[in-house]
This record gives structure tokens, C-alpha cells and sequence, in this order.
């Protein structure tokens, strides 16, 4: 199922970078997500969180109360504005879930926007779709909790 979504920031590319590949701002967006636990880590321009999440209610029957999801994000090289393109993993550890996609960061909106698009799979016969959809909605409001976790980082300068 594909799925794309985007995020604006008040910051230009660089100065949003830096807050997207900060482990203090990735602690504050696990925690405004609910998580019931998490870690997070930092390896120069490659994020990685995972994450303890309430499982949606159609898939909560298949995997019990909870997930362990791990997002991967590891950022290109600026071009010449600070535009920066990279590439998004999500998996669910013992489900048969992933997402693979990119993401880029540019000038534009508010100071800059992220974008978010990748294929995501639920490889389970008969119910793979069905449980996409459900799933879906989770990974485009993980992208809100970016921003709006962003837009009081960025506030507090």
C-alpha cells in the first residue's frame, strides 16, 4: 500500500536537519507518540527508534496489545540549499510488516517540508490489506508527531 505524507517545519533545511537527527528531539517525539518504551540512537546522519506502541484494533487480535516498531532513517548528503533526499525502513520485529520508502527535507511551506512516501506491507494471506489499511493511519500520524513535536522544539530556539 503506498502511502505519502508531509510535514512543515519553521526552519530552513539545515537548522531542521539538525533538530530531525537529534536524540533529544527523537526522546521527545517517542514519548509524544505514547510509547510504553523506547530507545533511541544517533549514528552521524542515520536516526533509528524503536518503539513499544498500542497495536491498532484490527491488528491487536493477530499480534496481541502491543508492537515493537523500529524506524530507520538515514539521510544523503545536502545538495547545494541544504535540501537533503534518504531512505525510511520500518519494521515490526516478529511481524510480517515493513515499510520501504524515501524522505526528503527542502526549503518551502513555513522554512521547510518534510516528505514521507514508501510501500507498506503486510505480507499475510487474505488479510495483508486489510490489516495495511488499519495500519496505515498509524504511520501518517507518526509523521504529525514529527511536526508537531518539531514546531515546539524549533519554538524554544
Amino acid at each position: 500500500m503506498d502511502i505519502s505524507t508531509r510535514a512543515e517545519f519553521p526552519a530552513g533545511p539545515a537548522e531542521a536537519y539538525g533538530m530531525l537527527t537529534d536524540e533529544e528531539y527523537l526522546t521527545e517525539v517517542c514519548r509524544a507518540s505514547r510509547a510504553r518504551d523506547f530507545t533511541v540512537t544517533v549514528d552521524g546522519s542515520t536516526t533509528r527508534t524503536q518503539r513499544v506502541l498500542e497495536a491498532p484494533a484490527a491488528a491487536a487480535k493477530f499480534t496481541g496489545p502491543t508492537l515493537d516498531v523500529v524506524e530507520e532513517i538515514s539521510w544523503g548528503e545536502p545538495d547545494a540549499q541544504g535540501n537533503r533526499r534518504g531512505t525510511i525502513t520500518i519494521t515490526v520485529p516478529g511481524q510480517p510488516v515493513t515499510m520501504h520508502g524515501t524522505t526528503s527535507l527542502t526549503a518551502g511551506g513555513a522554512g521547510s517540508v518534510l516528505e514521507v512516501s514508501g510501500d507498506l506491507k503486510v505480507n499475510i494471506p487474505l488479510l495483508g490489506r486489510k490489516l495495511e489499511q488499519s495500519a496505515a493511519p498509524a504511520v501518517l500520524a507518526g509523521v504529525d508527531v514529527h511536526e508537531e513535536v518539531g514546531r515546539r522544539w524549533l519554538a524554544r530556539g
